[in-house]
């Protein structure tokens, strides 16, 4: 890695991950933590303001402060 190159650390479900790359897809992101691919992505927003659904299209930028994801299954509403 040059010196101009730069590491950018995010979380997902509790774990560091890095990336060479300032932006990556949300379905990226699950791949890189091995996340199952029919999860959905949650991006931890702060204070009051409600976390964010990713959609495995949808492009992150990892500047500026470290994001923190969540994952969760599927929704299993109706099933009985």
């Amino acid at each position: 890695m040059s010196e101009h190159q730069k590491d950018y650390e995010y979380f997902v479900d509790a774990r560091a991950y890095r990336s060479e790359s300032s932006t990556m897809t949300g379905a990226q992101i699950k791949a890189s933590a091995m996340v199952t691919a029919n999860y959905q992505l949650f991006l931890e927003e702060e204070g009051d303001h409600p976390d964010k659904a990713i959609s495995d299209a949808e492009v992150v930028e990892l500047r500026g402060r470290i994001k923190h994801f969540f994952a969760i299954p599927p929704a299993t509403f109706g099933k009985q």
